[in-house]
């Protein structure tokens, strides 16, 4: 069982809780992209065995997202687990008001990470020291806001849908939103609807995955959104050693593109990417063991 498999987060549980659930129920190795904050649902890949191994091409994915601002109180956490820290008026406000905020957010922006994040200095999480009352310098970064859209679902609550780059906050994003506004917020619920190429639509709820149900993607399926190259048995057995020299019959690409190399019974080769105007190699993947003899095929899950 090697490959990823799509979950949608329920709410009121941590991304490691869902990585020991379906770790348990599939027993094997299981790690996840892209954490949400248990407070938020929605799309979470999870690579299982071997899937850990394209990982790599998955983790700058762009994502979307709905959700909810509520405006007039902000929180130190930015969402709604955080304590309220400070108040503000909530004017009144109407369409047109909202779409001007919308196109003021979209596109390229620098947006500071917040102190509740991940993020590490000197090894420690941030949000541990934002615990301690430490507060530190964080370097702002690129982020993208390919769409945005907002309503006034009540006077003083904002729904919202946004697809964006990696590392976008949603959180300081809905702050942003709120301060533009003319008022302050914070985000109070905030779903994933895509991960990539993966959609809501094909994920399979945590109660479902303890059942025993759902699909997992094998590792050619999962990477679905990068172009295929098919190879016939000679050269699969040459990219599996990884000779170069083969690369350089194969047609040329686009600056940083990747392909997959595909072996004549459906299975993933290689992932090469092309440099400047050269393939590299940048994962070869061993054959898949198969079953044969009463021998454990590499798609079932191992202790």
């Amino acid at each position: 069982m090697d490959g990823l498999f799509i979950v949608d987060k329920p709410q009121g549980v941590s991304s490691a809780d869902v990585v020991r659930i379906v770790k348990r129920r599939l027993g094997c190795k299981t790690g996840h992209l892209g954490t949400l904050d248990p407070f938020a649902s929605g799309v979470l890949p999870l690579c299982l065995g071997e899937g850990t191994k394209v990982a790599q091409f998955l983790n700058a994915a762009d994502k979307a997202y709905v959700g909810v601002i509520r405006l007039g109180r902000m929180t130190d956490t930015g969402d709604p687990t955080g304590r309220v820290t400070e108040t503000a008026a909530v004017p009144e406000l109407c369409a047109p008001q909202l779409e001007e905020v919308a196109a003021r957010v979209h596109g390229e922006q620098l947006q500071t990470p917040p102190m509740y994040s991940a993020l590490k200095r000197g090894g420690t999480p941030l949000y541990k020291l934002a615990r301690q009352g430490i507060e530190v310098e964080r370097e702002p970064r690129r982020v993208r806001i390919d769409s945005v859209q907002l309503r006034l679902n009540a006077p003083d609550v904002i729904g919202f849908a946004v697809a964006c780059s990696k590392g976008t906050y949603i959180r300081v994003l809905a702050q942003e939103i709120a301060v533009m506004l003319g008022s302050v917020g914070h985000l109070e619920v905030l779903r994933r609807t895509r991960f990539g190429p993966f959609d809501i639509a094909e994920a399979t709820t945590l109660e479902a995955c303890e059942r025993g149900d759902g699909t997992v993607l094998g590792l050619r399926e999962s990477l679905r959104h990068v172009r295929e190259i098919q190879l016939d048995t000679p050269a699969t057995a040459r990219a599996r050693r990884g000779d170069v020299p083969l690369l350089a019959r194969l047609p040329t690409g686009h600056p940083d593109e990747l392909a997959k190399l595909i072996g004549p019974d459906g299975d993933l080769v290689a992932v090469i990417a092309m440099v400047g105007a050269t393939w590299r190699f940048a994962r070869v993947f061993a054959p898949p063991l198969r079953a044969h003899g009463g021998a454990m095929s590499r798609d079932t899950c191992g202790s």
